[in-house]
């Protein structure tokens, strides 16, 4: 019903407003053209464009596809994690890192007022879709704040320390704590406009999103009984508030603010009378009678706009005569006192030195919307609060006297030093690195002049130069106004994507020093990145030297040697790769992967290592001047940027050129040939070689050859077992690709000798265990053996065939057939030779385990789901009428990782063998198998406790609210389905995700 009362005031107004502007013809025979006559001159399309884009550059959070701005990337992922919430999204502030609530909150009521009283300039100018995605990312944040009907966070982030650094929001290091308000410390004020905020948003979600409306009401509905049942100011209960955005109106004006906009969407009237009954506990101006008139609406003081709506919904006088007061205030002076504000020389109406424009702009739309409404009734004093606010605009959009705008990427000479860390792009936490800043904030409203017009553009001056969430908000609105006044075309090709202006990786070097055998360089790996600025922890960049020289002396690559000189801050070197070895280029690879590089001061946005390349000592070979990298060094601690040391992260290139690389060749000669001699065998080994795909090994009996052929293999080891002990045998290696072959390597000579080993005793205390469909074995070893060969008859004496040969004590044969009786010996072997076998075994496996016997019990024995460890415990029983080997099982528990490090686990304690369990990770899950050596469960028996703990590398927090196997109410041992057990690879006790 309101919606269509609306509509129609809308028709009966610009009825009345047509009237009145043709009467104005006439009157303007006889006077001066008003204000509103010669207003214009400006884009207001294109302005309202920009002042929304300027909310979306202040988005914390895993941003959407619909943000705009492109240099701005996630941030904030773990907010709330100290909390156990999920509390990432909402806006930052202004030029720092803090999501405050308060100004947050009533930053999107006015947006969204805005919305409704002016919804044609959104759709007119095309900018409804980015109104709405910008209200909706914020009321998604506070649905997530709102994590119970008494529970609300208000605040992320610590004022003071989030202060101390000066940085982009993408890398932002500090801790952030998250502070909330509830029924035993509450918030009226924060909780009150939090549910103002959510009511209108709901009212202009309602025709496009009916389903979200009713979810913003129900969580306004919440907070607003919240807010009246258990009063008090928030910032009692979030201190760190105090110092930034205490509210000193107290908190009755947004238990008012909150009513009056729940009334307007749901049309209840007992919101309307809590609205109208909470006005007796405001407060008065001074010493006089009447509630503040000398200031305007604003995060903190919620009565003016409060009193403007009671005014429309009422008429009742009260409210009526404290808005015109409010606005006589500001324009022609009370008619009570004649108290006027201050004005400036060029027309500003100026309030406070801290965010003039700010006031200016809220007191534009509250004089907007009552002349909106006052047109019908008083057309002159309609017309004298429209005029107003079209002066007070138009001064923040170049008239004034300084004829600039003070809208950032707006208008005439418009501020180019906002006080803003992200639009800056600082990567040396300092505000004059770099002088100017990186990024446009496009429509961003600064915080204005002094009493007297004069403002200078600096960026640490954060009174007047400083642009937040809530100094936009009125002037977004105003700004709607203006475009229906006026009109405006909004800009075809905005925003147009930035690209970077400067490298954003790079290496700087210089000779660190040298020597006749060696090179020592000195780089720094730097991060300035800004398009968006991110974390350089998989960094590296690579350092090419041409080894020409090297192989003309009869030396290869393998007789250099790169190593870290005597600084290096995280760094691994690489000895050298090939990169074209038909010309001798080579390259060592500085791995900085797991060091944090990042544009956050002087010692985090690069780091420093030192490496020396070196020839053998006493050689005179050595020459750097002709290696790729070494272009343009210069000797000595002043480093200089350098595209011959190109940079990569993530194993991509980001900066510099890689030298071309010529066709395959054929491969080096093979290095270290070695020959072992054995017992009827000789045990060869060999480096490898760049570009070799196979080796191929030759013997001679004779030093020099004649060579015959052996073998060709991948490898580089081979053990002839062909040989005749006393004999001495000669040995080379060639290296070959598809290009062709390496001439031989150095001879290597073995004669192999018979060993004088005995064999070792025949094995003892061999037992045979039947399960469903396996046979487990065990025996005693035998002194002197270096393996076992398991053997297996279905007969009583034979013929045993061999059915494994290991180096333990224990195997367990899967590949029977239930009730069938297999018999079983083992021998013991060495170099000498094998055993008679043991005394035999027999077993018949026979079925009787089904799925449903095997059992998984779990508990969790941490169940702080947000902290840097995943401790789960296990037991698994069995159920069934067999035994079961535990190396035949294996466990899956299903968890996130919560981002690329890698883990780590350890079984703490386990009842059948730490060292007997051994863990693999994967993407989704953590999977435990069990060595022989862990033994069997018996029928009706149980493997005890095994206590997992795992870790990230970085011992960074998780977040298991999500994981798929963890229940932080299981503390003692149950049944749990969401750990998965596998018997032979069959699925036999869970549910998988």
């Amino acid at each position: 019903m309101e919606k269509e009362m609306k509509q129609l005031r809308k028709k009966i107004v610009l009825l009345l407003l047509a009237l009145a502007l043709i009467a104005s013809m006439f009157a303007g025979l006889f006077a001066n053209a008003s204000t509103a006559q010669a207003a214009g001159g400006y884009n207001y399309a294109e302005v309202l464009q920009k002042s929304l884009f300027f909310y979306e550059a202040q988005q914390s959070g895993k941003l959407s596809e619909q943000n705009r701005v492109s240099w701005r990337g996630d941030s904030g992922l773990n907010d709330g994690a100290d909390v156990g919430h999920d509390l990432t999204g909402g806006w930052y502030d202004a030029g720092d890192h803090v999501k405050f609530g308060l100004p947050m909150a009533a930053t999107a009521t006015i947006l969204a007022w805005g919305l409704y009283e002016y919804e044609d300039a959104y759709i007119q100018t095309g900018q409804l879709d980015e109104m709405l995605f910008n209200l909706r990312w914020v009321n998604d944040y506070f649905i997530k704040a709102h994590t119970g009907p008494k529970e609300f966070y208000g605040q992320v982030g610590e004022g003071d320390e989030d202060h101390k650094w000066w940085g982009p929001a993408e890398v932002m290091q500090m801790e952030r704590p998250s502070f909330k308000i509830d029924a035993s410390c509450p918030g009226s004020d924060l909780a009150g406009e939090t549910a103002a905020a959510m009511a209108a948003s709901s009212l202009v979600f309602r025709a496009y999103d009916p389903a979200y409306a009713d979810e913003l009401l129900t969580h306004a509905r919440q907070l607003y009984s919240f807010a009246d049942t258990y009063r008090g100011a928030y910032s009692d209960c979030i201190t760190d508030a105090r110092n930034f955005y205490r509210s000193w109106s107290g908190y009755h004006d947004e238990l008012t603010w909150g009513a009056v906009w729940l009334y307007l969407a749901t049309g209840e009237q007992a919101y309307l009378d809590k609205a109208i009954a909470s006005t007796d506990d405001w407060g008065t101006e001074g010493q006089t009678p009447y509630w503040g008139y000398k200031w305007t609406h604003a995060w903190d003081d919620k009565r003016y706009g409060a009193q403007l709506l009671l005014a429309k919904l009422t008429e009742d006088p009260r409210f009526i005569v404290s808005t015109e007061r409010n606005l006589d205030y500001w324009t022609s002076g009370t008619a009570e006192t004649g108290e006027r504000i201050t004005y400036t020389p060029g027309g500003l109406a100026w309030l406070d030195s801290w965010g003039a424009l700010r006031y200016a702009a809220n007191a534009s739309f509250l004089a907007f919307v009552y002349s909106d409404w006052l047109e019908s009734r008083d057309p002159v004093k309609a017309k004298k609060y429209r005029d107003f606010a079209i002066s007070q605009i138009n001064y923040m959009l170049g008239d004034n006297p300084r004829n600039s705008s003070y809208v950032v990427g707006f208008g005439t000479n418009p501020p180019q030093r906002p006080h803003h860390r992200t639009a800056h792009g600082s990567w040396a936490d300092s505000q004059n690195v770099p002088a100017d800043h990186r990024h446009v904030l496009y429509g961003a409203l600064v915080g204005g002049p002094n009493a007297s017009d004069a403002y200078v553009d600096e960026i640490g001056n954060y009174v007047t130069n400083e642009v937040a969430t809530d100094y936009n908000a009125g002037f977004t609105s105003a700004i709607a106004k203006m475009y229906l006044l006026f009109g405006g075309q909004p800009l075809s090709n905005f925003p147009v994507p930035e690209t970077p202006t400067e490298d954003e990786f790079f290496v700087e070097a210089s000779v660190n020093s040298s020597g006749a055998t060696y090179t020592e360089i000195k780089a720094l790996l730097n991060n300035r990145s800004g398009w968006p600025a991110r974390m350089g922890d998989k960094l590296s960049f690579n350092y090419y030297v041409d080894l020409s020289e090297v192989y003309a002396a009869g030396y290869t690559v393998n007789d250099i040697r790169v190593a870290a000189g005597g600084y290096n801050q995280g760094g691994v070197v690489s000895p050298l790769i090939a990169h074209d070895e038909a010309n001798h280029i080579y390259y060592t690879n500085i791995d900085f992967t797991g060091v944090k590089i990042y544009p956050g001061g002087q010692s985090q946005h690069r780091k420093e290592i030192q490496f020396r390349i070196s020839a053998p000592v006493n050689t005179t070979f050595w020459d750097p001047t002709n290696d790729y990298s070494y272009q343009g060094l210069r000797a000595g601690s002043t480093a200089a940027k350098t595209p011959y040391i190109p940079v990569y992260d993530d194993g991509q290139l980001v900066f510099g050129t890689e030298p071309a690389a010529g066709e395959p060749v054929v491969p080096a000669v093979p290095a270290g040939l070695t020959a072992t001699a054995g017992d009827g065998q000789v045990t060869l080994s060999w480096n490898a070689s760049s570009g070799a795909a196979s080796y191929i090994v030759k013997r001679a009996t004779t030093s020099g050859g004649p060579y015959a052929t052996l073998a060709t293999l991948s490898g580089t080891a081979y053990t002839d077992a062909s040989v005749a002990n006393g004999t001495t045998y000669y040995y080379v290696v060639a290296a070959s690709n598809s290009v062709g072959t390496s001439a031989n390597s150095a001879e290597a000579s073995a004669t192999p000798q018979e060993s004088t080993e005995e064999v070792p005793a025949a094995p003892t205390g061999l037992t045979a265990t039947a399960g469903d469909g396996q046979v487990t074995l065990s025996w005693n070893s035998s002194s002197g053996a270096s393996g076992y060969a398991v053997k297996r008859a279905t007969t009583s004496g034979g013929p045993y065939a061999t059915v494994a040969t290991l180096s333990g004590t224990a195997y367990t044969d899967t590949s029977v057939t239930n009730g069938t009786t297999y018999y079983y010996v083992v021998t013991a072997s060495n170099s000498a030779g094998e055993s008679s076998p043991s005394a035999a075994a027999s077993a018949t496996p026979q079925g009787g385990t089904t799925p449903s016997a095997l059992v998984v019990q779990y508990r969790a024995a941490d169940t702080n789901a947000a902290d840097n460890q995943i401790k789960p415990h296990f037991n698994i029983k069995n159920n069934g009428t067999t035994a079961v080997a535990l190396s035949n099982l294996k466990l899956r528990y299903y968890f996130s990782k919560d981002g690329s490090e890698a883990m780590n686990a350890w079984i703490d304690w386990a009842q059948i063998g730490s060292s007997n369990i051994q863990t693999t990770f994967t993407d989704t899950y953590v999977e435990l198998t069990f060595t022989a050596g862990a033994g069997s469960i018996a029928p009706g028996g149980q493997t005890g406790d095994i206590q997992l703990r795992m870790a990230k590398a970085n011992w960074s927090n998780f977040d298991e609210t999500n994981d798929y196997s963890y229940d932080p109410t299981k503390t003692a041992y149950a049944d749990w389905e969401r750990v998965t057990l596998y018997l032979n690879d069959a699925l036999v006790w869970g549910i998988e995700p």
